[in-house]
């Protein structure tokens, strides 16, 4: 497991003004770290992402079986921080029964004429299911922001679009979080933190290598040319919407087996720390538990 200190730095505490100039991309997190080297972290991020793996595959099975909680895990992140890695890693050993994961794009008409979480909401995972949302409601207040012209095709009533819009959208997502969470829904948050650098690397490579040219879109140059926007709308929203219920976690992604590591530890713990128990038999199914089994034994 991860030190729990180390969990810490990661966690944005509720009410703090995040500042993504202070949060490394990188894997080297601590001065202990740093004393350990590169090849030994990497080595000890894996056992942990192994371990976890495990654990996790343990932990589903009781959620399900247990039937009262839902886990919604979000991820959001710039192009190219490995979203769609870290769900593969992370989620491998689970029960595809007991898992899903939904990836939104551009919103449709129908989608259009609804508010804008509804969307989201008809995904939701039900009791006993762990869900994964590859990009989330987030991104109304994300991209929306950075592209606010984006907005006049979401049919809203005329009003101003200025701080106090964005300030009532957080407190709409804080709102259906809480809501979740007190219906039996665990959120766990994620922003996979990528560096500007880490991301031209990753994109060159995408161009250099015919297997992964598909990755590569036009867009993703475009989007890139809003970096500072995305980044100061990245730290309004994870400011405004980090709560004791459901905290972000900024991780760092420029080295893929630390955001791993760090998810799934992550996950891990707040699967475990449900209140989950497999159902009791009562009296009776466990007298019908016992016919068929003789039922069984007679054949």
């Amino acid at each position: 497991m991860i030190n729990q200190e180390l969990l810490d730095i990661f966690r944005v505490k509720p009410g703090k003004k995040v500042r993504l100039a202070e949060h490394d991309p990188c894997w080297a997190q601590t001065r202990e770290l740093k004393e350990l080297g590169k090849g030994a972290v990497k080595d000890r991020a894996k056992e942990i992402l192994a371990q976890n793996l495990a654990e996790l595959a343990e932990a589903q099975e009781l959620l399900y079986a247990d039937g009262r909680y839902a886990v919604l895990i979000v991820f959001q992140a710039m192009d190219a921080a490995g979203k769609d890695g870290t769900i593969k890693h992370v989620m491998s050993g689970v029960n595809p029964q007991g898992c899903q994961v939904f990836s939104f794009k551009q919103p449709s008409n129908r989608e259009l004429n609804h508010n804008f979480l509804w969307r989201y909401t008809v995904c939701l995972p039900e009791r006993g299911r762990i869900g994964i949302f590859n990009r989330s409601y987030y991104e109304d207040v994300l991209v929306v922001k950075v592209h606010p012209q984006l907005l006049d095709r979401q049919k809203l009533p005329p009003e101003k679009r200025g701080k106090a819009f964005w300030a009532a959208r957080y407190e709409d997502i804080n709102a259906l979080e809480r809501h979740l969470v007190r219906n039996g829904t665990r959120i766990v948050k994620f922003f996979l933190h990528i560096s500007k650098d880490e991301q031209k690397r990753r994109f060159l490579e995408r161009l250099e290598r015919p297997e992964k040219n598909w990755k590569f879109s036009a867009s993703d140059l475009t989007e890139r040319a809003f970096w500072d926007d995305y980044m100061q709308a990245y730290e309004d929203a994870l400011s405004a919407t980090s709560t004791e219920e459901s905290p972000w976690h900024i991780v760092p992604a420029d080295h893929k087996w630390v955001s791993r590591a760090v998810v799934a530890d992550i996950v891990a713990h707040a699967v475990r720390s449900l209140d989950l128990a497999y159902p009791e038999v009562t009296e009776e199914e466990r007298r019908k538990l016992m016919e068929a089994k003789k039922k069984l034994l007679d054949e």
